[in-house]
C-alpha cells in the first residue's frame, strides 16, 4: 500500500489505516508474515463520491483560487 500512496512515511500510514478502521472503513485481516486492509461495506460505499469528487477536481481544479 505504501508503495501505491508513494512517499508516504510507515508511521502516518500506520496511523491513518488504525482511524479509518476505527471508523469502520476498512478491516484489518492478519497472517503469518503479513498484514491485509480491506475496504467494507462502508468504505466501499464512498468509492462512487471519492470519484465524483477527483472528476470535478480533474475538471474544475484550475478554477479553484488558493490565494484567498
Amino acid at each position: 500500500m505504501r508503495r501505491a500512496i508513494g512517499g508516504s512515511r510507515p508511521k502516518v500510514l500506520t496511523e491513518t489505516v488504525r482511524r479509518l478502521a476505527g471508523a469502520g472503513l476498512v478491516v484489518r485481516n492478519a497472517f503469518p508474515g503479513r498484514v491485509e486492509y480491506e475496504l467494507t461495506d462502508l468504505g466501499r460505499s464512498l468509492l462512487g463520491p471519492i470519484d465524483a469528487l477527483g472528476r470535478w477536481a480533474h475538471d474544475r481544479g484550475d478554477e479553484v483560487r488558493l490565494d484567498g
